[in-house]
């Protein structure tokens, strides 16, 4: 099942950019919270710091009212875990097969054996409709298929947190929509608690739970995406105008180029 994450005066500074500066945020059980904010805010940064990949310089990360500290190799025998990290890239490895690009952390940092390795991941393939390219290598996959198995991958120990860097990136409209719908579901049905980072505004609201607005080095904002009606006099407004208004631009070409304009 998930677990709640509470992160209080999170920092992190690199030299005289003070990237993460005092980040407060509480992140419940089992729900979808979406980080957005402008490109180079920190938001990557953020998800690393509590992933154990970045070390903070000050604050505290809890999950269940524990230090993450206290909690980071607990499960490792047992192939479990509390974090996953999944890449905007998704990071997969070319000379490695789905069913070890899944495999592979537990077989890096846990104890089992292979039989209850092959049986976990056989059973993640199955759960992901990814039974058939099992033996197929990531040059051979469509794009959706990358994702599933790189999701695959940060599941396979059973985290109570996943954490997901922009999942969308570099897919078309309708691969994007795919891949929300495939956190939703898999959230639904894993039981996990999801923090993403997501440019795709609004559409990355119709599966979040939560908002949180990472800007000048602070979460500005953090409520159900409803209650964004409700902040239309702050700063926060022009940044969703101004996203939505880039992300129109991309429609307004295609419509350009059907009536057969010239576009660069």
């Amino acid at each position: 099942m998930g677990a709640s994450l509470s992160i209080r005066g999170l920092k992190k500074h690199f030299g005289e950019n003070r990237v993460l500066d005092g980040v407060d945020l509480d992140v419940a059980s089992a729900s979808v919270t979406t980080i957005i904010g402008k490109s180079g805010i920190g938001k990557s940064v953020l998800l690393k710091c509590i992933a154990n990949l970045l070390e903070p310089d000050a604050g505290t990360i809890e999950l269940n009212g524990e230090p993450i500290s206290m909690k980071r190799k607990a499960l490792a025998e047992d192939g479990g875990a509390f974090f996953s990290y999944m890449f905007q890239n998704n990071a997969l490895f070319d000379s490695l097969t789905a069913f070890d690009n899944i495999a592979l952390p537990l077989r890096e940092a846990t104890s089992l054996k292979p039989d209850a390795v092959n049986e976990r991941v056989t059973a993640m393939l199955e759960q992901l409709e990814l039974g058939g390219s099992a033996r197929k290598y990531p040059g051979t996959l469509s794009g959706g298929m990358k994702k599933r198995v790189a999701l695959g991958r940060a599941l396979i120990t059973k985290p109570q947190v996943v954490l997901f860097d922009e999942p969308t990136t570099g897919l078309d409209p309708e691969r994007k929509f795919s891949v929300f719908e495939m956190i939703a579901d898999y959230r639904e049905r894993f039981g996990f608690t999801a923090l993403v980072v997501s440019h795709d505004i609004p559409e990355v609201f119709e599966i979040s739970d939560y908002v949180a607005w990472l800007d000048g080095g602070q979460i500005k904002f953090h409520g159900e995406p409803d209650a964004l009606d409700d902040e239309a006099q702050t700063a926060l407004a022009g940044f969703l105008n101004k996203t939505t208004f880039r992300r129109s631009k991309p429609s307004s070409r295609e419509n350009e180029s059907k009536n057969n304009s010239t576009v660069s």
